[in-house]
């Protein structure tokens, strides 16, 4: 499918494939199929760069699904590739900052993302001890306040929990294995961390024609329970963003959680 996308892009294409085209994917949000879509993906497009969001239900967690050729469809994917002399730049972001804390996975369950055990304790147990409620206050608005990371190199990826289940465990909205280690994350300003990004693209493309993003459900969820919605979507409105809510975001191959990633276009420049 990949390389008939791109050789179907050739033929009508713009301006050269290499550093002009990037691809957007969109994905069953329950699909729990992220990782293998993008690994695959990622192996195909090479140097294309790539980014998408997971679709979502109003966090009924019972029905999702992605439009195509006028119907919706379940488990599936929907890949569009874009080929443009425009300059672009696909991000990513998160306004999370590393604490001390740290969780280990000691039990999970992979295939259906669900953890069992952090530090050999129940997952839900030992996740309300760390961030200090009871078991039973446990749900997405905490979920969203005490965001858990793993670091991989120098970066830290946000892994949100989706729900807590009656033995205890966890249910994650990316991949999770046994033996990783999550950093307990603190939030900082969601206003700032938007605000810097959009500094940095405006110095590196110019005025921006559109920003085309996947903003994660529980960065609005934060931004509802705190406050600031207006100021938010003030800077949103002048940087033009089209999107959507999503229950995870994908960028150049990694499936991620709690943050705000899309493409960039800058206005034509003439003369």
């Amino acid at each position: 499918m990949t390389i008939t996308l791109i050789s179907d892009c050739r033929g009508n294409s713009l301006a050269p494939i290499k550093d002009h085209s990037f691809a957007l994917t969109l994905l069953d949000g329950l699909s729990s199929r992220e990782e293998v879509v993008l690994a695959a993906l990622s192996a195909a497009l090479g140097s294309i760069p790539h980014f998408g969001g997971s679709a979502g239900d109003d966090n009924h967690l019972t029905h999702t699904h992605v439009y195509y050729d006028g119907q919706f469809h379940n488990g599936a994917a929907v890949v569009v590739l874009i080929n443009t002399h425009l300059d672009f730049e696909v991000f990513t972001t998160h306004h999370l900052q590393p604490s001390s804390e740290k969780l280990v996975v000691t039990k999970v369950d992979s295939d259906s993302r669900r953890v069992l055990e952090f530090n050999a304790e129940p997952a839900a147990k030992e996740y309300a001890r760390l961030i200090g409620c009871r078991l039973d206050e446990l749900d997405m608005h905490l979920f969203a306040s005490h965001p858990l990371a793993v670091k991989i190199s120098e970066n830290y990826y946000p892994r949100a929990i989706q729900q807590t289940n009656p033995d205890q465990s966890l249910t994650f909205y990316c991949a999770v294995e046994n033996g990783i280690v999550l950093t307990a994350m603190n939030t900082t300003s969601l206003l700032e961390n938007v605000n810097q990004l959009f500094q940095g693209l405006n110095q590196r493309l110019g005025e921006l024609l559109i920003t085309i993003g996947c903003d994660c459900f529980l960065r609005r969820l934060e931004i509802d329970s705190k406050g600031g919605q207006a100021a938010i979507e003030e800077v949103l409105r002048k940087q033009h963003v089209v999107g959507f809510n999503t229950y995870g975001e994908q960028c150049n191959g990694m499936h991620i959680n709690q943050t705000f990633t899309g493409v960039a276009i800058g206005r034509p420049k003439y003369g």
